[in-house]
């Protein structure tokens, strides 16, 4: 069975619209897909009623971003399946103000350094549902100033700390909090990256926090990282899943949809979490009575 349980559609940073995506899903052979844009619930019901049509199952998802103030970095987590979604959507909608007022600056930035303007940013990231710095990178292709969306302007503008950076980050809620908002709404909380955290507290922190699985297989990880994810996955008691963090032509890594995928013992074991831990929940319940 064929399952991508990580991509993005142009509502955040993808380049692709939700009925594209299915389509592409479909001659990939893709039977279960988990469209998760980021801070974006809006495709959820939309992907489900298309997918039907063309007989793949869309999980529903959405990749919550967050910051981990020890350890200075940008954290990306995963609902997967929630309950009630609409418990999510105010953290959600402040995710997009923060989103939208640190873009604001950076287009500011980017336009005293380059000869670009918002409209052309703006119209660069027409359907999203905010503005990313490939929408400012694609700008800056359509300008001629550059010819890659990622490259050695991006890291110039996009690293914290270089003489060029243009990058403001936006004020976002610690990674702990996200995964407690995902299972107050009911849903399964996924660490995406995992691998980018490895010399961090990130993990640790949050498998004390309830955390319920990891990304194991994606573009970001090598074979090594990947192997040592699973075992520590499985040590944990933790779902490990995969996905191609598809995006289309604003792709970091040249990846197609489904080229990393979730093993079928792996999906299974998603799938079935809800309601084993339901089960474990009814049994501790009823031994303390």
């Amino acid at each position: 069975m064929t399952v991508d349980l990580h991509c993005h559609t142009k509502l955040s940073d993808g380049s692709m619209g939700i009925d594209d995506i299915i389509l592409l899903a479909q001659k990939r052979g893709v039977e279960a897909l988990a469209i998760t844009d980021r801070d974006c619930l809006a495709g959820t019901i939309r992907a489900k009623l298309i997918g039907e049509r063309h007989g793949i199952k869309v999980i529903p998802g959405v990749e919550i971003s967050s910051y981990d103030s020890e350890n200075k970095t940008e954290v990306y987590i995963i609902g997967y399946m929630s309950d009630s979604p609409d418990r999510l959507e105010g953290i959600c909608h402040r995710n997009l103000l923060a989103r939208k007022r640190a873009a604001q600056y950076m287009m500011i930035k980017a336009a005293q350094k380059y000869p670009i303007t918002a409209d052309l940013v703006l119209k660069c990231a027409q359907g999203s549902t905010n503005v990313y710095p490939v929408h400012i990178m694609a700008a800056l292709v359509e300008s001629g100033i550059t010819t890659e969306l990622y490259g050695e302007l991006y890291n110039e503008l996009f690293t914290e700390g270089t003489e060029n950076s243009i990058l403001v980050r936006p004020k976002l809620s610690e990674p702990e909090e996200i995964v407690s908002a995902i299972h107050e709404a009911g849903g399964i909380a996924i660490l995406a990256y995992t691998g980018e955290y490895k010399n961090t507290t990130v993990l640790e922190k949050l498998v004390k926090a309830g955390l319920d699985g990891i990304e194991v297989w994606c573009p970001q990880h090598d074979e090594s990282t990947t192997a040592e994810l699973a075992v520590f996955a499985k040590k944990n008691g933790l779902l490990a899943i995969g996905g191609s963090d598809f995006r289309g032509r604003n792709n970091k890594h040249c990846v197609s949809l489904a080229s990393y995928t979730t093993p079928d013992a792996n999906y299974s074991d998603f799938m079935n979490y809800k309601a084993r831990i339901r089960r474990q929940q009814k049994k501790l319940a009823a031994e303390e009575k």
